[in-house]
């Protein structure tokens, strides 16, 4: 494992932990070249589906892309950083879940808006103002007053 802060691929693990769902590995690790302790985190590596894309283009499924783009809608709102990844690792489940070997990333988008809306609104309207590619004012005036609709009933 290369350290962060020298780069040295010398470190000795002293303590390893199951995560709290039992899918992970952490380890906390010391450079012996540095002396610095930093964590990895290992977990078994699942077959993911190919994701076709909007454009018809195939690309392997990436579970940083998620947590991207919840931070991104969720910048300068408080929202824990632990909680937007319980949300990526809850959208990975269910697509390992379905057991194929493609999606559509728009079942992905859907996910994470789904997830968003229950999360945060303001979050659910900046991703949604993204992923839908709002034309204009109006179509997001349209999806905020379903929200509140929503919220009404």
């Amino acid at each position: 494992m290369k350290c962060p802060f020298c780069g040295s691929i010398e470190d000795k693990v002293i303590d390893s932990r199951a995560g709290k769902e039992k899918d992970v590995i952490r380890r906390r690790r010391v450079c012996l070249k540095c002396n610095q302790r930093f964590t990895s985190y290992e977990r078994v590596e699942d077959p993911f589906p190919m994701v076709i894309k909007k454009d018809g283009r195939r690309e392997l499924f990436d579970r940083h892309k998620i947590l991207t783009g919840l931070k991104k809608a969720c910048e300068k709102r408080p929202i824990p950083i632990a909680r937007l990844e319980e949300v990526e690792n809850e959208i990975e489940k269910k697509l390992i879940g379905l057991g194929i070997k493609e999606v559509q990333s728009s079942w992905i988008g859907e996910e994470i808006m789904s997830s968003l809306k229950e999360l945060d609104k303001v979050a659910y309207v900046r991703f949604a103002s993204v992923y839908r590619q709002f034309k204009d004012i109006n179509d997001l005036m349209d999806e905020v007053k379903g929200l509140f609709e929503k919220r009404n009933k």
